[in-house]
């Protein structure tokens, strides 16, 4: 919902082709089902088998790629990218791929995700000489390849992935092979489907629908594929593998048609729906979703109460992107911009407004403004996760500690600042519940560092806000 203004932004996508005549063509295709994770760049790289080719570009998947551009990119392999800016700042010398040439063969990097103790090995490649092109974290990967004594690729991949900490999704094209590596906690997504003989790797299965692509798995915590021309094999490069998988990925960032370690997202928001129905009933004459990411829960709500669903909020699809200045002012203008109440649904109604996370808390109260403007009796607000307390190190644009309304204040407190008639958020145990991943894990293997501060790797203090520093 409203990324921009809410202040919880998507990470990027990731999508990569291995053994297909229109390698581009369909990364094309994969990269524009996954604009949802990242509108600030796109690129391609494909290889032919003998060189990489590169084409990319500043804004959406469309505006990247103009008439007769993408037709210049000629191979069977390739990887693409959306951006999304968490870490490096933006700008066309950070889009990705990240594309290096040297005289022993071609490297094009593409990632999903943050690396936390980039900084630190940076600085170490810095002294050893080193020189970055870019500001982005990405590139600290390529930089190890190059260092590593290994003589086997896939051993120098390895060997620096065993350097970086935090959330990782790789993917590494050269001129032979394409490779790909999830971290060792699988914090973020990362799937392989079959498209006749080819194979294509996706950030979210909703881009396998697309092309027209099975789904085969999941690429697991800690491990490498490798296609080449042998076929595709796989190799572990960590042993002490447990998944931790972003919460978030399931409340609010993926797409409601991905399925993620099969489990689809719409069913998971519905049910994320039905446990807020079952731990916070209230009265009411309708219930209605904020768009879109909050629509399947209020219609799990709505089930489970049997208090009847209505469009009570309609989002404007065609104000286009604002780049909203960080004031509180600006801000709430944004969220009028992109989202109307429907005066003769809500009017003279008590509504519950469910939606999917409190980041500023700006968006809510805007929200429950609009409603009660367009004559809603009363607004009890639901949200279909628990309170977001502590900031998001691994490539998801949360704000810092002092940001999150949520650490600061009492849910009654934000209750009256919002001026709803009634707050309530999803416990932990219930959101467990309702996504509904296996439970032979701690917490089913779930990341729930936002909502406990409990990371489940080493945070950096260099990563930190000033107002944020912890103790290590």
């Amino acid at each position: 919902m409203l990324a921009e203004i809410k202040g919880l932004n998507e990470e990027c996508g990731v999508f990569a082709v291995w053994g297909h005549k229109d390698a581009a063509q369909i990364t094309y295709y994969g990269l524009h089902s996954l604009q949802h994770r990242g509108q600030e760049g796109a690129g391609i790289v494909v290889s032919d088998g003998e060189e990489l080719s590169i084409h990319k570009g500043l804004g959406l998947v469309t505006e990247a790629f103009k008439e007769g551009e993408l037709e210049q990119l000629h191979g069977h392999a390739s990887v693409g990218h959306v951006r999304y800016a968490t870490a490096g700042g933006g700008g066309l010398v950070n889009c990705q791929p990240l594309l290096f040439r040297s005289q022993t063969g071609s490297m094009a990097v593409a990632h999903n995700g943050n690396i936390v103790n980039a900084n630190g090995v940076k600085h170490q490649l810095e002294s050893q000489g080193s020189i970055f092109q870019s500001t982005s974290d990405t590139e600290v990967l390529a930089h190890l390849i190059k260092r590593s004594v290994y003589p086997r690729l896939e051993d120098q991949l390895k060997n620096a992935l065993t350097m970086l900490k935090g959330a990782y999704a790789f993917a590494v094209l050269t001129e032979d092979k394409l490779m790909i590596a999830q971290d060792p906690n699988g914090m973020r997504p990362l799937s392989i489907g079959r498209l006749g003989d080819a194979y294509v790797v996706a950030s979210e299965t909703c881009a396998f629908d697309v092309i027209g692509a099975e789904y085969e798995r999941e690429v697991l915590p800690g491990e490498i594929v490798i296609f080449d021309e042998d076929g595709i094999h796989s190799e572990m490069f960590s042993n002490n593998s447990s998944r931790s998988f972003c919460s978030m990925e399931y409340i609010y960032l993926s797409r409601p048609d991905s399925n993620l370690d099969q489990i689809n997202v719409h069913s998971a928001r519905k049910r994320l729906g039905k446990e807020l129905a079952k731990e916070a009933p209230v009265e009411a004459d309708i219930v209605t979703g904020v768009p879109d990411s909050s629509i399947s829960a209020a219609i799990g709500y709505a089930e489970q109460t049997g208090i009847p669903y209505e469009l009570g909020l309609i989002k404007n699809r065609y104000v286009g992107r604002t780049f909203i200045q960080p004031s509180q002012e600006l801000r709430e203008q944004g969220v009028k911009m992109k989202l109307s109440a429907v005066r003769g649904v809500v009017e003279g109604k008590r509504v519950v407004m469910v939606d999917d996370s409190i980041v500023r808390g700006t968006t809510s109260r805007r929200i429950v403004r609009l409603l009660k403007e367009a004559g809603a009796t009363e607004v009890h607000v639901r949200i279909s996760s628990p309170p977001i307390t502590h900031p998001c190190f691994y490539g998801i644009d949360t704000s810092t500690k002092s940001e999150l309304v949520a650490a600061e204040h009492s849910v009654e407190e934000m209750r009256e600042n919002m001026g709803a008639d009634s707050l309530t958020f999803l416990s932990i145990d219930a959101m467990l519940r309702g996504i509904g991943r296996p439970d032979n894990e701690p917490n089913c293997g779930q990341c729930l560092a936002c909502f406990t501060g409990k990371y489940p790797t080493e945070i950096y203090q260099d990563t930190l806000h000033p107002h944020d520093k912890v103790k290590s």
